[in-house]
């Protein structure tokens, strides 16, 4: 596959707007918001923000206006399946794609997009996290409009979030010039995507000030994304086409108990992103929207924070919290009353069959707890 040559679109931008299909990946138990999420209610199914509305309906609300409600296709679990359903009563039954285990992000995109290219062979697709915060709904859309031309013009491209901090919790993507695409003025070309950086190495991305994070938006004409796959990973490559091409018949079922087993659980990021960057394939749209991936119970705390360091954010239906002197966020869904003193950045997590205490500074280290529970076979509260 040769590099796109800048500004040489293979189809007119303003087609690219009616090709767009949008992809909602929503997988993943969210291991550091246990106990809050698990492996039966993951956090994409829990309002986190207190807005009314669940992670995964906030994306859909996000998604809807740019390409309609009926070109908008989730991957889940089977046993989400009707939470995700009760969800989105507007969800295409044809557009609901359910894994029989998770396979990570490659399994999951390849597959919508090999499934979305057999039904429209110029399909441009765009994959879009179920468990992401996003409250500017015109920037968001803006950014997305520029990837999809971006996209249409033969590259794969990637919305990357402006830092405000030195996060250690994101990968990083190192952009170049721009690339010159009429219609995406913003779209540069992306140098460098890296992993999750040690705190030194993350200030002085943010001081350079050409590094962005990556926000795991991934948009691309169907057929360049599967082709970037196979280069990288052809047996998965086959694997995934071979379910696609026995998705819409009788012989689904059987094919999927054949072949999803055998697939290869790996990350987007490594197949298709960072091979992408190495041949200058990767494009990026700095996204200057507020944006948080909702990774653990410390951004949950800011989030409902807004900014002002002392307060106590209180989560849960019928939550019963007595507070003095106290700030961090407490989760209250077991039906104790919860009594905080003189306690700063806590959190407490209490639901009916386990109880979490932490601080936000230590609230990455959650997961390690989930591990340990693994390793003793604890499923019951997994």
């Amino acid at each position: 596959m040769s590099t796109p040559a800048a500004g040489a679109p293979d189809a007119a931008p303003h087609d690219s707007l009616s090709r767009f299909y949008s992809i909602i990946p929503a997988g993943g138990i969210g291991s550091r918001l246990w106990p809050l999420s698990r492996a039966d209610a993951p956090k994409f199914l829990h309002d986190l923000t207190g807005s009314g509305s669940t992670l995964l309906r906030g994306t859909w609300d996000r998604l809807a206006p740019i390409n309609g409600d009926q070109r908008i296709m989730v991957v889940t679990g089977r046993a989400h399946r009707a939470a995700v359903e009760s969800q989105l009563p507007d969800l295409a039954d044809h557009n609901v794609v359910l894994e029989s285990e998770p396979k990570d992000s490659t399994a999951a995109i390849g597959l919508a997009a090999a499934i979305l290219r057999r039904r429209e062979p110029d399909v441009i697709i765009g994959s879009f996290a179920a468990d992401h915060v996003i409250a500017d709904q015109r920037g968001f859309g803006r950014a997305v409009k520029e990837a999809i031309i971006a996209a249409d013009a033969g590259y794969i491209a990637t919305i990357g979030i402006t830092p405000t901090e030195p996060a250690i919790g994101f990968g990083y993507i190192h952009a170049g010039g721009k690339l010159g695409i009429a219609d995406a003025p913003n779209a540069m070309a992306v140098t460098e995507f890296v992993e999750k950086p040690a705190l030194k190495t993350a200030k002085r991305y943010v001081s350079d000030g050409n590094y962005l994070w990556n926000g795991g938006m991934f948009i691309a004409r169907a057929d360049r994304l599967l082709e970037q796959l196979g280069e990288s990973r052809p047996e998965l490559l086959a694997g995934l086409e071979e379910l696609a091409e026995a998705w819409d018949t009788s012989r689904r079922g059987a094919v999927v108990d054949a072949v999803w087993p055998r697939l290869e659980k790996i990350a987007i990021d490594y197949t298709v992103a960072e091979p992408a960057a190495k041949a200058g394939r990767l494009a990026v749209v700095p996204g200057d929207f507020d944006w948080d991936d909702v990774g653990d119970f410390a951004s949950i705390a800011k989030l409902h924070a807004g900014g002002r360091k002392h307060d106590l954010a209180i989560l849960g239906e019928n939550a019963r919290v007595l507070a003095d002197a106290s700030s961090g966020i407490v989760v209250g869904n077991g039906g104790r009353i919860i009594s905080l003193i003189g306690v700063k950045d806590i959190v407490v997590v209490d639901t009916p069959d386990a109880l979490l205490v932490t601080t936000t500074a230590n609230a990455q280290r959650v997961k390690s707890v989930v591990d340990a529970l693994k390793l003793s076979g604890r499923s019951d509260v997994l």
